[in-house]
């Protein structure tokens, strides 16, 4: 029988959690994500400064001998699940889920000994760009070139739905070589380098087109086909994700259950009627099979590797889908006002959409994970 894998959650992690809900409760508050979200930058600067100093956040999931805590994928799990949970619009997720995984992942000591400790105190941030203009975030399927030219590398193309990259200033670009795609690192302001912020549904969370047209690059991680480091990567990458859309997916079922008990239809809070009862039920089920889901993913990210594509995919699939079900059953919840762009329901219901398509849809994880486990896709019936 194949060995489980689950996350012991020790005092120190539930510390974790908890002083991160109480700073977050208390420094962004929902006037302080809109703020956020409709300034200039995107962020919040001084608590992005915060959170490195104060909290070591940054450092959190990062190696020690890197300026690093020396935690891991269960550790970043605990922080993305309460920056999801409250939609925090933070240069988080691109640089230390992202760039700081991909880095921390790639096994080579000078990259990570040049950028891990501008991670891990906060004053670099990195995102990594992988889709092109198919919208695709399969390796296969990468067009942007990599050319060695006069003892340095130029990359040439163009990258779509790059989280955070109109401001990144590293970018971990996934380029296609003649011996295979490889990771390739590229200053953001660095000559050739083109970054337009696009219009997206999601207002917390900024995506941006990166325009490559020869600027200088050095090659990180492995020589060659660097495939497999690759795929890992989009896997830890995936995996962070799902454990951010299990703490969005965790703050809609909460806001449902507290608008529920406190809303009074007909003499009666809403949450005495069956058929809201069943909303919060169905919701409650889902949410908590997506943390089991999560979790067991962080633990394999954090234990065993060579489990961790099947792990990735379930999780992204299922975490999505929860997510945005439970962002659904909020709005209905709440009737009328889950609809106006003053209450905050509109605003995870658009990340969790977002967030669906980010790495992936569901039903291409759910395909991925069909071929990992050898379920041969249903032959198309004729009509």
């Amino acid at each position: 029988m194949a060995p489980t894998f689950t996350v012991t959650f020790t005092e120190e992690h539930e510390a974790l959690r908890s002083t991160l809900r109480r700073f977050l409760t208390d420094q962004a508050p929902s006037e302080a994500v809109r703020r956020s979200m409709e300034s200039a930058q995107g962020y919040d600067p001084a608590l992005w400064s915060r959170m490195a100093d104060e909290l070591g956040l940054h450092a959190m999931a990062l190696p020690q001998e890197y300026g690093g805590y020396g935690g891991g994928p269960v550790e970043l799990g605990i922080v993305l699940e309460e920056l999801g949970r409250a939609l925090l619009p933070s240069p988080y997720f691109a640089t230390v889920a992202l760039a700081g995984q991909a880095l921390a992942a790639s096994d080579d000591d000078g990259a990570r000994a040049r950028w891990l400790p501008a991670i891990a105190d906060g004053s670099l941030t990195g995102t990594l760009a992988v889709a092109e203009e198919s919208g695709s975030w399969d390796v296969a399927d990468v067009r942007t070139s990599a050319v060695h030219d006069d003892g340095t590398w130029r990359l040439s193309g163009t990258k779509m739905f790059v989280v955070d990259g109109d401001s990144a200033d590293l970018l971990l670009v996934v380029a296609r070589t003649d011996t295979g795609p490889g990771l390739f690192a590229v200053a953001g302001d660095a000559a050739g380098v083109g970054r337009t912020l696009l219009e997206t549904l999601d207002p917390t969370r900024r995506l941006a087109r990166v325009d490559l047209d020869g600027a200088r690059a050095s090659r990180v991680g492995p020589r060659g086909d660097a495939t497999a480091y690759l795929r890992t990567v989009l896997d830890l990458a995936a995996v962070a994700l799902a454990a951010e859309q299990v703490g969005g997916a965790q703050a809609c079922l909460d806001a449902a259950v507290g608008y529920a008990k406190v809303r009074v239809q007909f003499g009666r809070p809403i949450g005495s009627f069956q058929a809201v009862k069943h909303k919060c039920a169905d919701t409650l089920l889902k949410v908590e099979a997506a943390r089991s889901a999560a979790h067991h993913a962080l633990a394999v990210a954090a234990g065993a590797p060579g489990e961790l594509p099947v792990a990735a995919a379930l999780a992204a699939a299922y975490c999505a889908d929860a997510f945005t079900h439970a962002a659904k059953e909020n709005i209905q919840i709440h009737g009328g006002i889950g609809y106006t762009w003053e209450h905050d329901a509109h605003l995870h219901l658009k990340r969790a959409k977002s967030s669906e398509q980010l790495f992936g849809s569901p039903a291409t994880h759910r395909g991925r994970l069909a071929d990992l486990v050898g379920i041969s896709a249903p032959m198309a019936t004729k009509g």
